[in-house]
């Protein structure tokens, strides 16, 4: 079996609407979707969120990347990613050009699976037939006051859900204090409370002032208090609180990931597969996470991420976004998108990651 040829698609997806969280606004998702395809017809799909850089991880996939895994056997995915980390290490090692190594080694693993007529997460180890999925949300909008944020997160309850996230940092402390108030109320004591800060405040100190302020609602952890880079900075914070930071969604490879537990800088990790290398990097960052109890929570992407949390024994939580809040859509170009049913996502069967895209659609999304 040899690699074909290899071809990355950026797509623009449109929101219905602006969204906010604590530093951005969003207007539109964009991805970049890798293809590689085998000599005996096989073909695997992987892609990566691109933040408005889509159409530069696909020209990195085509123009740096194929040339590395073209004629080789997609089966070799270690070999494989060392030669792509290794061959543009000198302009890589983390952001754009490791979603594009991200897109190709999901892709690979696509084909291995199906070439193995396997489902991926049993390929990869089978530890669970299906996952508990927490409602991403609580994001901000033009005149979306206390009511509509209560509506959203008793939606997600009645949807069968025990554990909702909802954004903060984009307001003062004091109003983001009734925010989190108002959800506490509407979701009662029993349901599990996650706040993501996206990395907005700028010091040890006001994050502390920030997190401290949360405490009465009883939040299970508090996502990038911090911007990422201040690992020391989010270590500070993760030991002054009595909940735990989270964080990882826009880290890269094992080391960075080493650094935050060996700094004490997170209690919680949530590696991207399309960000932090690929499903080969992903797993390395899971195993070891394990050797500390460290549980996983990876960010968003529930169709591959939902078979990569039921391969290990340290997943905690998938990240579900529903499709009608309009923040994630990239369902809309997903054949058959998982759902999670009474907050639980049944992981697919069929062989590959499960993940088969819209032609159709891509086509018309497509840059």
């Amino acid at each position: 079996m040899e690699i074909e040829s290899v071809e990355s698609i950026p797509v623009k997806l449109p929101l219905e609407t602006p969204v906010s969280f604590s530093n951005r606004t969003i207007e539109y998702r964009d991805h970049a979707i890798t293809y590689v395809r085998t000599t005996d017809g096989i073909e695997g799909v992987g892609y990566s969120l691109g933040y408005e850089g889509a159409p530069l991880i696909a020209e990195a996939v085509e123009s740096l990347l194929a040339p590395m895994v073209v004629g080789e056997d997609p089966r070799d995915t270690e070999r494989l990613w060392e030669e792509m980390y290794e061959g543009t290490v000198q302009i890589g090692r983390t952001g754009l050009l490791l979603r594009a190594i991200s897109t190709v080694d999901i892709a690979l693993w696509d084909v291995k699976a199906k070439a193995a007529d396997e489902p991926l997460y049993k390929l990869l180890g089978g530890y669970a037939d299906e996952v508990p999925a927490y409602a991403s949300g609580g994001y901000y909008r033009d005149e979306k006051g206390h009511d509509a944020l209560r509506g959203e997160m008793r939606r997600y309850l009645d949807e069968g859900h025990d554990v909702v996230k909802m954004k903060i940092g984009r307001l003062s402390v004091d109003e983001e204090v009734e925010r989190v108030a108002a959800v506490r109320d509407e979701i009662g004591d029993d349901t599990t409370l996650l706040l993501d800060a996206n990395g907005v405040y700028p010091t040890t100190t006001e994050a502390l002032r920030a997190g401290r302020a949360f405490e009465p609602y009883d939040p299970y952890f508090i996502e990038e208090p911090v911007m990422i880079d201040r690992v020391e900075t989010m270590a500070a914070v993760n030991d002054g609180l009595s909940y735990p930071v989270a964080t990882g969604e826009l880290e890269g490879t094992r080391h960075n990931f080493a650094r935050l537990v060996d700094t004490g800088a997170a209690g919680i990790l949530q590696p991207d597969a399309t960000v932090c290398g690929g499903i080969t990097e992903w797993l390395k960052i899971a195993h070891y996470a394990a050797a500390y109890d460290i549980p996983i929570a990876p960010h968003y992407n529930w169709n591959l991420h939902s078979s990569l949390v039921g391969a290990i024994e340290n997943g905690l939580w998938i990240e579900y976004f529903y499709r009608d809040m309009d923040v994630k859509v990239f369902d809309d170009i997903v054949q058959t998108p998982l759902r999670p049913e009474n907050g639980t996502i049944e992981l697919p069967d069929t062989p590959g990651h499960g993940v088969p895209l819209d032609e159709d659609a891509i086509e018309n999304f497509r840059y």
